[in-house]
């Protein structure tokens, strides 16, 4: 297999400090807080209702968060019991960018073994122009065995096709005319140019998970990493290893998402276990330890609350946002 890029050539995060959607989300020493749609609690059901969804995306804006995440959930298994926002990511992104003035709209993640690379690399690169650079391709491995099953798709090189995978999107949107030979997917032979192509020099693309690889893999591959909750305890020990992986000590950011319930009761203690919950004093305690920690953003999945989700994200910003304000917010 010959690529024109190559899965372990290093991509470097310098040219993407003016990426309107990136800087948003991701500065140096700074932690910032997005959502993962749907913007509803749902707590005894496998999906939203979506109803006023067009609202709530617009009070996201409005209000100053970071960002907003896709989740891409094919079918309704019993077994996972949770769809997401239902709407199929890509498309969902095309329709919250018309509703939209200033949020990183992102997927975390695109399950890329289940997709063709030139696909969503021809969907993400006309999102972020559609958005003016307000979009971030994440991309996951997927770990769904009966999704993989009925797309007649082997689980057990998704790994591999991960890494193939995004080289094409690198390939496909870096490169004019480019030349790869896929070992999973298609050949480029030069004649072909995809366009769009992205706002700015390249698409930012981040890992969601491990998705099977090595931390230095992910750190030369790729602009960033969102994990899932982990241990407070070991977190730094996590960051740590996260910052060696980047290539010459490159600011690749790193943050996580994580199911969230907000307590009525400011002074509520911090509960993790499955999640997050707590109320907001506990809450600002540990976002500012985690923020000095390393952790440079924060996806709440709402899906615990009981609350309206309106009131939640009204009383995130009156007294967590003003402690991690969102870099130009006001732009």
């Amino acid at each position: 297999m010959s690529n024109v890029l190559s899965t372990t050539t290093p991509t470097t995060s310098n040219d993407l400090a003016d990426h309107r959607g990136y800087a948003r989300v991701f500065q140096p020493g700074h932690l910032t807080v997005g959502f993962i749609a749907p913007l509803e609690g749902y707590p005894d059901s496998p999906g939203p209702t979506l109803r006023d969804h067009d609202i709530m995306i617009r009070k996201a804006d409005d209000l100053g968060f970071a960002a907003l995440w896709l989740r891409d959930v094919p079918f309704y298994d019993p077994h996972f019991g949770d769809v997401g926002q239902v709407i199929d990511p890509m498309v969902y992104a095309g329709w919250i960018a018309a509703q939209t003035r200033r949020i990183t709209i992102g997927t975390a993640g695109i399950v890329l073994p289940l997709r063709d690379p030139l696909i969503v690399a021809k969907q993400a690169a006309s999102i972020d122009q559609l958005t003016g650079g307000r979009f971030l391709l994440g991309l996951s491995s997927g770990d769904r065995p009966s999704e993989f099953a009925a797309f007649g798709a082997d689980i057990g090189n998704r790994a591999a096709r991960y890494r193939d995978g995004l080289s094409v999107i690198r390939a496909a949107t870096e490169t004019r005319f480019p030349t790869l030979d896929s070992e999973f997917y298609g050949r480029l032979d030069g004649s072909l140019d995809l366009v769009p192509k992205p706002v700015g020099p390249r698409l930012p693309i981040l890992a969601i998970g491990r998705a099977g690889q090595t931390l230095d893999w992910i750190g030369t591959a790729t602009d960033g990493w969102i994990w899932h909750l982990s241990d407070a305890r070991r977190l730094p020990d996590v960051i740590a290893h996260w910052r060696q992986a980047s290539p010459d000590e490159q600011f690749k950011p790193y943050g996580y998402g994580a199911m969230f319930d907000l307590s009525s009761n400011p002074d509520a203690p911090l509960q993790i276990g499955g999640g997050m919950r707590g109320g907001r004093n506990a809450l600002l305690d540990h976002w500012q330890r985690q923020r000095d920690e390393g952790v440079n953003h924060i996806a709440l999945n709402l899906k615990p609350i009981r609350r309206p989700a309106g009131d939640v994200m009204d009383e995130l910003a009156a007294y967590i946002l003003p402690h991690f304000p969102t870099p130009g917010a006001a732009s």
